[in-house]
């Protein structure tokens, strides 16, 4: 298996994992709801990180392409593989749990808050997980963690709390996003993951290094 493969198949892994869980977690409808989503992409981080650098997120890997830390092949690469996880996650998900209702949304706050989130999601990721003044470090995966909880909580009631196009794919095979706002919960987190890396590239402007292949 290439190395690329590799990483795309951890990033599948991890993907499906993540989107079963908050699905599950969305299904159980228990007030930790929000913990349970945090934690979950904690774990995951640390257990694919070593591999493929743990996105598991399309908005997360354009702003890791834009900040220069992984190559145009890696991360299309990676988001069909985030995007087939979540939705092979959504499909499993019905021999445990029936169709959903969609969660109401107004789309004009929730696409602010979903690209101002997945901002700040994205903009932890590129400081802990992939900044040179950090290397080998044994927080980023609470960090970005704790990033998914904080937000879920913060704004999961105006937006549904996506911040992530493959999570959200999911949520929507399933009824719990509605297909017609789909649009919202795919731009907003990718305007809000290329925001971050300009971000992230403006105030370390130093922090260079060669695209992963």
């Amino acid at each position: 298996m290439t190395g690329l493969a590799r990483k795309a198949l951890a990033e599948a892994i991890g993907t499906f994992v993540f989107a079963f869980a908050a699905i599950g977690a969305v299904n159980s409808g228990s007030e930790l709801t929000p913990l349970a989503i945090g934690f979950v992409l904690t774990v995951l981080v640390y257990a694919t990180g070593h591999i493929s650098g743990a996105h598991l997120n399309p908005a997360v890997s354009v702003g890791v392409w834009l900040r220069g830390a992984i190559d145009l092949q890696g991360m299309l690469a990676y988001i069909g593989a985030q995007l087939v996880g979540a939705a092979l996650a959504g499909a499993l998900s019905f021999a445990v749990w029936p169709l959903g209702q969609p969660t109401p949304v107004q789309a004009g706050p929730a696409f602010l808050v979903e690209a101002l989130w997945t901002f700040v999601l994205a903009f932890v990721v590129l400081n802990v997980a992939t900044s040179k003044d950090h290397p080998n470090n044994s927080f980023y995966g609470l960090a970005i963690g704790s990033t998914v909880f904080v937000g879920a909580v913060a704004v999961g009631g105006i937006s549904g709390g996506g911040f992530n196009p493959a999570i959200a794919l999911g949520l929507a095979i399933t009824g719990q996003f509605a297909w017609g706002l789909y649009w919202l919960y795919l731009i907003a987190p990718i305007v809000g993951g290329a925001v971050a890396a300009l971000a992230f590239r403006l105030l370390n402007p130093d922090d260079t290094i060669e695209a992963a292949k």
